[in-house]
């Protein structure tokens, strides 16, 4: 089967990007180092093309109810045009069918974006949805938009300076928040830990866009360091962190479901009457290796399991997410398997790493480690 292509795919093999199967798109995993590109966006700014994601459109004059009826975290929430909100979408059993960001860009308006490899589903499910809370309302898969990420402490300030007329829109934005301008979709949002921006435009537009950062330092950057650097940041990944098995609570998103009196939601009474059977947790290794997804953990309270793993660039060391059980707490030892041999690592609160700064306990950053174990 052919992957699918974004439109910015000749210019990631024009800058000699090893490309990959990342559900179905060919994307770039990165361009010569991925160690390196993760340090650009922490240290000055690098750019990613998140153009397999999809961008949903959800207007009409019953558009609260229906988002407000769909989605686990509550809309009503968002009185301030342009201000963003995270969310799973919820199954009736209460599993995590996808995360995603809403905007508030008017009462009459939202935009969604979603993940790449559940983009189809979450389309019918979100379909179907509003065929049962609100017909009145629509939606529109806005398949004709690229989505380029730029990101790091320097991020905003290259942007204005590869496009200059962007600098009215995205300048005045507070985190966490959107606007719009004829073609352009700014939104202080990302998935690194740092501060950026994330923009959506014509497809035709991509590649100026993309040209123009590049000359201006901005790294091009792929999915290798997207992973390290939203690891660090503590930030899921869907398919490894959280899936349609475990509910928000066991997946660390129990802060993303609203549960005010008077609104129901998919999946709300099956999160009542459904307790959390693990939670999730930081794990450091205390010596050398790496760890990974998969394997196995021990604890004094009972077994568990990553769910991500990585060597983290920022710490010089190993982190992950593992799912553990309850009463597992930060400061406890719980060994891993690594390959034949089981090792210890410290239990911490995530994040790890924001704003290129470690979150570590004091002494946390070290010992230092190899990322070719």
């Amino acid at each position: 089967m052919m992957l699918k292509q974004t439109p910015l795919n000749g210019e990631h093999r024009r800058l000699g990007a090893r490309l990959t199967d990342f559900g179905g798109w060919e994307m770039p995993l990165h361009y010569g180092s991925q160690i390196e590109e993760h340090h650009r966006v922490r240290r000055s700014a690098g750019m990613f093309d998140v153009s397999h994601m999809l961008a949903i459109d959800a207007s009409g004059a019953d558009v609260r109810v229906f988002l407000r009826g769909a989605l686990a975290n509550d809309v009503a929430r968002l009185r301030q045009p342009g201000r963003a909100l995270y969310s799973c979408m919820l199954a009736d059993d209460g599993g995590v069918l996808d995360d995603l960001i809403v905007y508030y860009m008017s009462e009459q308006w939202y935009r969604l974006v979603v993940n790449a490899g559940t983009a189809e589903s979450d389309l019918a499910w979100l379909q179907a949805q509003r065929e049962r809370l609100a017909p009145g309302a629509k939606l529109e898969a806005r398949r004709d938009l690229a989505i380029i990420a730029v990101q790091g402490p320097q991020a905003r300030e290259r942007l204005g300076q590869a496009w200059p007329d962007a600098r009215a829109i995205s300048e005045p934005l507070a985190t966490f928040h959107a606007a719009a301008a004829d073609d352009l979709f700014v939104a202080r949002t990302g998935y690194t830990g740092e501060d950026g921006l994330e923009l959506m435009l014509p497809a035709k537009q991509a590649v100026t866009l993309w040209r123009a950062l590049h000359e201006q330092g901005v790294a091009p950057c792929g999915l290798g360091a997207r992973d390290t650097l939203r690891l660090e940041a503590g930030m899921n990944l869907y398919g490894q962190d959280m899936d349609a098995t475990v509910t928000p609570m066991e997946a660390g998103l129990g802060w993303t479901v609203s549960s005010e009196a008077g609104r129901d939601f998919v999946g709300r009474a099956a999160l009542e009457r459904r307790p959390p059977r693990f939670g999730l947790a930081g794990l450091l290794l205390e010596g050398r290796g790496v760890l990974r997804a998969h394997q196995q953990v021990r604890c004094n309270q009972g077994g568990g399991e990553i769910t991500s793993g990585t060597f983290s660039p920022t710490l010089n060391r190993s982190i992950a997410l593992a799912r553990l059980p309850l009463a597992v707490v930060a400061g406890d030892t719980v060994q891993v398997q690594i390959r034949d041999q089981w090792l210890p690592a410290r239990v911490v609160k995530y994040p790890f790493v924001r704003h290129g700064k470690s979150l570590l306990p004091q002494g946390g950053e070290s010992p230092s480690n190899d990322a070719s174990d």
